[in-house]
C-alpha cells in the first residue's frame, strides 16, 4: 500500500457515509456520544482516527472541543466539507506517533479503529502516545470486536460476512500472527472487483497490558456503549483506562 492516505483512500471515503451498518444509526451514535461527552467533563478530546467526523461532530456539537489524528486526507476533506467540520482542528499522520498541542482529559478509538495498527509494537505505540497526550486523572477508551476465532472450525481461516448477489465480503484469519484482512469483491458489468484492508486483531487482556505499559490502568469494561456486563459471550467490548492523578 503506497497511497498517502493508507487503505482509506478516495475510493473508501467516496462512499463511507453511505453506509447502512449499525454503527452509523443516529440512537448507535448519541449513545456512544453520551458516554464520551461524560467522560471528557470540561476537558478536551482527542479522536484518534477521526475519519469523517461520525462520532466528533455530534461529540463537538455537545460543547466538547474534539482535536482529531487521521492519516486519510480524503476522509478528512469529507469531514471538513460537513456543517461544523471546518471548526474542528485535525493533524494529519499516523496516530500510534503524531502528537499534538496541549493534554486531553479524553482520548478515545471507536469501531475497531485499534486494529488498523497491524503490529503488537505499533499498538504498543499507540496507547504510550496516549498517556502522553492525557491529562493527570484522563481517560482513553476503545471500541473493538473481541477476535472471533470460535466461529472457526478446525482448518479454516475465512469466515464470511456478507454475502449477495452482486458482491460478497470476508475476513482472514492467521492466528499464529493475529494478523487479519476484510476482503471484498464486487461485480459490476459483470468483472469482479477485489478490495483487501489489514488488521491485527487484540484480546481484551493484551489491550490491559499495553495500558499498563504505558502507565494506565484499566477503570470499566462493558459488552457495549450502554454499558452492559462484559461476559465470555461478549462479541465486543468499550474498555476504559485511566492515567492515574498521581
Amino acid at each position: 500500500m503506497h497511497d498517502t492516505d493508507g487503505y482509506f483512500g478516495e475510493q473508501v471515503a467516496a462512499a463511507y457515509d453511505d453506509r447502512t451498518i449499525e454503527m452509523f444509526d443516529p440512537d448507535v451514535v448519541a449513545t456512544t456520544v453520551d458516554v464520551l461527552a461524560d467522560l471528557a467533563g470540561a476537558g478536551r478530546a482527542l479522536e484518534l482516527g477521526i475519519g469523517t467526523g461520525r462520532v466528533a461532530l455530534p461529540l463537538a456539537r455537545r460543547g466538547v472541543p474534539v482535536h482529531g489524528i487521521d492519516l486519510s486526507r480524503a476522509m478528512v476533506a469529507r469531514l471538513r466539507a460537513k456543517p461544523g467540520g471546518d471548526a474542528i482542528d485535525v493533524t494529519i499522520g499516523d496516530f500510534a506517533t503524531t502528537r499534538v498541542d496541549g493534554t486531553f482529559s479524553l482520548a478515545y478509538l471507536v469501531f475497531n479503529t485499534i486494529m488498523n495498527l497491524t503490529s503488537q509494537e505499533t499498538q504498543v505505540g499507540c496507547f504510550r502516545n496516549v498517556a502522553a497526550h492525557l491529562a493527570p486523572g484522563g481517560r482513553f477508551v476503545i471500541e473493538v470486536l473481541v477476535p472471533e476465532l470460535r466461529r472457526l472450525p478446525p482448518g479454516q481461516n475465512v469466515v464470511p460476512f456478507r454475502v449477495g448477489p452482486t458482491g460478497w465480503a470476508y475476513d482472514i484469519y492467521d492466528v499464529a500472527t493475529q494478523a487479519t484482512s476484510s476482503n471484498y469483491v464486487r461485480v459490476v458489468d459483470g468483472r469482479a472487483e477485489h478490495r483487501s484492508i489489514p488488521f491485527r486483531y487484540v484480546w481484551p487482556a493484551e489491550l490491559d497490558l499495553m495500558a499498563q505499559l504505558a502507565g494506565l490502568r484499566l477503570c470499566d469494561r462493558w459488552d457495549g456503549w450502554t454499558g452492559e456486563p462484559f461476559t465470555s459471550e461478549s462479541r465486543q467490548h468499550v474498555s476504559v483506562w485511566e492515567r492515574p492523578a498521581d
